[in-house]
Formats: structure tokens, sequence, C-alpha cells
């Protein structure tokens, strides 16, 4: 073997050198630190109650933004805190209720129908679908929102059962429908479910493909499915329990289709047996909702009776002949949609409760919860006293009280609805559902992110909620489809205007009779603040963008493309328009609640929230840099003035998320006494 040149070449060379080097490296250390540098007294959790004011009366916000049923709703808490089967657990010191996720997507199906079963033999359902007016409407929504704060899959559930199944009974049924089904379901006799999405066809409803052809000779549909994509997909409570389909499909009536109908298809017996001639699959674990048993339903030439067709819109007589008083296909297809309203609008108001939840948790963690000093051995800050952090929440926190005046709003004009206000029903709930729901996701990605690691952990509810709640965006109407409709829809109502000359009327559109409002060169502290300043800005930007659709879409048509493309080719100026009349709606909504309250407390923290709310919406959105309405200095001036709100409202933050009214139980232990609820006693040995 040839000798080495390494100088160290035996093993006990090698020891002696790296015993020097490794010396000569500690020799650079002192193994004795300052003071300053040893370990400091633990942290002690102090309740932020102990320091933190409350300056407005939190009983009567709660009242303002809740709206309704605050007894209901906490008669409903009460019931749930009560019960094994909402799983309580002590951490901390307190007790918290929330479904446990760690069990399996079978287990938790299990659990949701126990849940269930404990509130219907309470009551909590009674009048759900017999109870008329208003009053009975705003009930079940109060309740609604209160199975939303505990659990997804409970919510979804139920309202598969009574918004979707048992409000198309009440939508399209008539007399002999609601006699026959909705006692029924209201006790839980019949369990339904609402099969209108396919594997092919979610959004588009118009094109599904399952076909129900009349049998004149029985007097039966017999529904089919012709094909795979035409399988009803995502059909929530198929997969185990539900016994009941309202089932969409395009009616046949002598080799012609007179569209999409709905009718009463059975698909399992009273002992749970799938029925004959009925296919069902499941659907599988999810990334969220996997307490509700989403189902695949196959259709091979199921026979129903002629009376199960839904028949408020149209009829089939008994030798065949299709009866309407809607004759204009179009009009006749939007009835059938009523039932998804009713969702959207509930929707909306459940998207905002969940982000109050998120804000609740991660504003009381910040105000408990410590990182870093900004001086020499200066005490350690509180996440919310830094400007960052409230850059990150309290902006978040003054949208999600605007989007709570939105919600309540829609609610209301839900329950008083008349014919003549279905139209603005619709898109109101349209442009509200996509708002709140897409609002809601960033809130929870944005409070996990502020929770830090403890964002992670499921018990503290955040990060799991975001699996729980992204649904929403495609549920029940994408997102992105809605705000398309709602442009459309404005589109229409600008059309109308200038082809008949008549003002514009509805949809808070009457600002459009007025010239473009002018917004100063200069924008002090003051202006910005002002009422009428937000306003005049607000309206401008939807003045300025419809006249530009409407523009842009003519000017397609002129060069000879249909109306269809066109609409498509201008989809920018349609999501800039459906965002601009979004939050147009929801800042009138803001100053209609704020404008009938005395002078006093709660009306100055209501003028910091509303002030945040629109300045946000003005930096947030490029639009009023892109089209010229905020020059980049006026913008800047916007941003200074976000910066000056938010170290306004923080003395103020915790008394906002107290005045959600959400019960202790129902947020997470990193809300209260985190050290506590991570301490070694805590923890299962």
């Amino acid at each position: 073997m040839a000798s080495s040149s390494c100088p160290y070449s035996t093993s006990i060379d090698r020891v002696t050198f790296r015993t020097r080097v490794l010396a000569r490296h500690f020799d650079q250390f002192d193994l004795n630190p300052p003071p300053s540098l040893q370990s400091s007294v633990c942290l002690n959790y102090s309740p932020p109650e102990l320091s933190e004011g409350f300056e407005f009366d939190i009983n009567e916000m709660r009242k303002l933004i809740d709206g309704h049923n605050l007894e209901d709703r906490d008669w409903l808490f009460g019931l749930m805190k009560q019960s094994k089967l909402f799983c309580p657990r002590e951490r901390g010191g307190r007790v918290f209720v929330s479904p446990d996720y760690n069990q399996s997507m079978e287990q938790q199906r299990e659990m949701t129908m126990r849940r269930i079963e404990y509130l219907l033999d309470r009551g909590v359902f009674q009048g759900f679908l017999t109870w008329k007016g208003p009053e009975a409407e705003l009930r079940k929504l109060a309740f609604f929102e209160v199975f939303g704060i505990f659990d997804h899959s409970l919510l979804t559930k139920l309202g598969v059962h009574f918004i979707l199944w048992g409000g198309a009974i009440q939508f399209f049924g008539t007399k002999h429908h609601h006699e026959k089904w909705l006692r029924d379901t209201e006790d839980y006799v019949v369990k339904g479910c609402f099969a209108m999405t396919e594997l092919g066809h979610g959004s588009n409803v118009r094109g599904i493909e399952t076909v129900a052809t009349y049998d004149s000779s029985t007097g039966e549909f017999v529904i089919n499915t012709p094909c795979e994509s035409a399988q009803k997909y995502w059909i929530g409570g198929a997969a185990n329990h539900a016994t009941h389909a309202i089932v969409f499909s395009q009616l046949n009536m002598n080799n012609s289709s007179q569209g999409v109908h709905a009718f009463v298809v059975q698909i399992r017996d009273g002992n749970g047996n799938i029925c004959q001639n009925v296919r069902i699959a499941d659907c599988g674990h999810k990334i969220g909702l996997n307490g509700v048993d989403n189902g695949r339903i196959w259709f091979d030439n199921v026979r129903v009776p002629r009376e199960n067709l839904l028949n408020s819109v149209a009829d089939v007589s008994l030798d065949g002949q299709y009866l309407s008083e809607i004759k204009d296909p179009d009009q006749r297809f939007a009835a059938f949609l009523a039932p998804l309203t009713s969702g959207r609008v509930n929707m909306s108001s459940i998207a905002i409760y969940i982000s109050k939840i998120s804000l609740a948790i991660a504003i009381r963690y910040s105000l408990t919860r410590r990182a870093f000093s900004i001086t020499p051995k200066g005490p350690e800050v509180l996440l919310l006293d830094y400007p960052s952090h409230q850059r990150r929440l309290l902006p978040l926190l003054a949208k999600t009280y605007a989007m709570s005046f939105a919600a309540l709003y829609l609610k209301t004009i839900y329950v008083k609805r008349t014919p003549d206000s279905n139209k603005t029903i619709h898109i109101v709930s349209s442009a509200l559902k996509a708002t709140l729901t897409w609002h809601n996701m960033r809130t929870l990605q944005e409070c996990r992110e502020a929770c830090g690691g403890q964002g992670l952990k499921t018990e503290n509810l955040i990060g799991h909620l975001k699996g729980e709640y992204d649904v929403q965006s495609t549920f029940e109407g994408d997102n992105n489809v809605l705000m398309q409709q709602v442009s459309k829809a404005l589109l229409a109502e600008y059309v109308a205007a200038k082809k008949k000359n008549r003002a514009f009327r509805g949809l808070g559109l009457e600002h459009m009779n007025k010239s473009c409002p002018i917004i100063p060169s200069e924008l002090t502290s003051s202006t910005l603040r002002s009422t009428q300043l937000q306003i005049d800005v607000f309206c401008l930007r939807e003045q300025d963008l419809l006249g530009r659709f409407a523009s842009e879409v003519s000017e397609h048509q002129v060069r000879g493309q249909n109306k269809e493309y066109a609409l498509n080719m201008s989809y920018q100026l349609a999501e800039d328009l459906g965002k601009a009349f979004s939050e147009r709606t929801i800042f009138q909504t803001f100053i209609e609640a704020e404008t009938v309250l005395p002078s006093g407390s709660l009306k100055n923290i209501l003028g910091l929230l509303r002030s945040m709310y629109a300045l946000i919406s003005l930096e947030e959105d490029a639009s009023f840099l892109r089209y010229g309405y905020l020059s980049p200095d006026n913008a800047a001036s916007v941003r200074k003035e976000v910066a000056k709100l938010c170290s306004e409202l923080r003395p103020h933050a915790l008394a906002l998320v107290t005045s959600f009214g959400i019960p202790d139980a129902f947020l997470s232990p990193i809300a209260y006494n985190w050290i506590e609820a991570n301490s070694w006693s805590s923890a299962e040995h």
C-alpha cells in the first residue's frame, strides 16, 4: 500500500488534531453568559379581561349584529353543552365542545345522526317546515347558525334535509305534497336528500342528463341514468341514511324535452334497504365534512307515480299533456332554482359566524401571547401590540362586522319576500354568498397563521375549519359563476334602463341616476373617514364599471359576436363589477345599521369599523388605481389611514370579539389559558 502524504496519517494523530480544533472552537465562547441571557421567569397566563377595558355595551353590540332570536340561540347552545354526544372535554380549566375529528369517517357519520336524534327529541326542529311567517323562518335560520358554530357536518346534514329537500317540497310542491311530506320530514320519519348535481354537470343545471319519461299507459314517470356522467354526485345523505330524494331530471314528453323538472323518488325502504333499480355508492373520504354521507346515485328505469312530479311550476295530465302557466322556458327554469336561494342565504350568514370563531380565537390568543422585546431587558410584547399583527387581524374584524350587517339584511329581505322581490333576493344572495364565503376562507387562513403552530392543532379549530368550510366556495353555486351571474343581471338592468329611458330602481342602483361623484384631488384623514366620501367612492366605482362592462359587451356584439361570447370575453370587467356591487351593498347595510343608533360609544366604535371596512376595500381592490378613481398619492393616504385605524381599534379588540356572543365552550383552548391547556398535568398519559 502506498504511504499517505497526510501529516496526520495515524488514527492517534487524527484524534489529536480534531481535539485541538474543537478546543480552539470552544475558546471563542464565554461559558458563563451575562445575566441578561440567563433564563427568565416562566410565563404566566393572564386573562385579557384584566387589562382590556370595555368602552361600549357588548350586550347591545351583540343584539345589533346577531339581530334576532338571541334567547333561542343561547337555549340551543345550552342543549349542546349538556350532552356527551357533543364531546365535552376539559382543557386548561374549561370545558370545550367540538366533534372528535380523530374518529373514522363512519364514526363521524354515526355521531352526526345521533346528534340529530338528540335535537329531534328535544323539539329543536319543531315548526321548521310547518310554521309560517318571518318569525318562524328567522328562528330556523338562527338555529342553523348555531348548528354551524358547533359542526359543519351537522349543519350540512340538517340543511340538506330541511332547506334543500324540505324547501323543494315547499316551493315546488302543491297542497297534496305538503300534506304528505312536510310533517314527516319535520319529524324525521322521512329522511330527504337533494339530487341535482351530476358527475358531468354542477353549475350548469340546464345540462343535466338524467331523464324522466312519462308513460301515459300507467300514469308513471320513468327515471333513468342514461350514462355514467349522469350519475347523481355529492348527494348529501344518500350514502347511508336518506330514504327519499328530490331528483332533477330532463322531462321527456312525446320525444321532446320540456327542460329540468323535480320528482320525489324513494331510494330506501323503512329498514334502510336500497330500493329496486336504484344503485348507490359512497363518495368516500373528503378534506372536511366527513360526518356527511355524500353518495352517488344511478336510476335504472325507476318508476314513480305521476303525483311525484312537484308541480307548482308545471304539471302533466293523466293523458300526457304538459301544462304550465309559465310559457317562457327560461322563466320556468328560474323558478326551479328557488331552494338554492334559501341555501345561499343560510350559507352567507354561516360563513360570517365561522369568521367570528376564528377571529375570536386568534385575537384572544394575541392578547395573551408574547414574543420578543423591543428594548434591552424589556418585557416581551403582546402579539396584538405589534402594528403588523394589528394589520393582519383588525381589517378582517371590521369586514366581518360589515358582513354581519349584510347577512342580516339578506335574511330580512328573504323572510319578507314577495314575488316582486325574488329577483333582488337572487342577485343579492348570489353576490353575498360568494363574497362572504371567500372572506371566511381568507380569514381562516390569516387567523391560522396568526396563531403560529397552535393554529395547526385540530383542537384549536381554526386550521381544521379551513378544510371543513372550503367547500362553500363551490357549494350551491361556484362563487366565480355566481359573480358572473350578478354582473349579467346588472348589465340587464343597465340595458333596460337605457333602452326605455327610465330611471334605475332597486338593487341599490338608484345612484346610477346621478352624475358620477367627484373625488377630491387630495384626501385628508377627516375626508377619508367621512361617510359621504366613502359612499361616493363605492358608487363611482360601480357606476363606471357598469358603463365600461356594457360598452365592452356592446363592442363585441357590434363586431358580430353573440351575446354569450361577448360576456365571456368581458369576464375581467364582469369580475370587477361583481365585486363593486357586493362591496357597495355591504357598505350600504353598514350605513343603515349605524344611522339608526343614537350618539354614544356604540355608534363611535361602529364609525371606526365602517371607516376601516371602506378604506381596506379601497386599498385591496386594484380597480381604484387601475381605472383612476384614486391617484397614487391618494392610495398612499388610504394605506396610512388604515394603519391609524388599526391602532385606534386595538383597545377595543377584545370587546369586539366578545360581542360576537359565542360561548367559551365553542371556541378553543388557545383562546383562554393555553399554558394550562398544554401543561403536563393536562396531557393524556
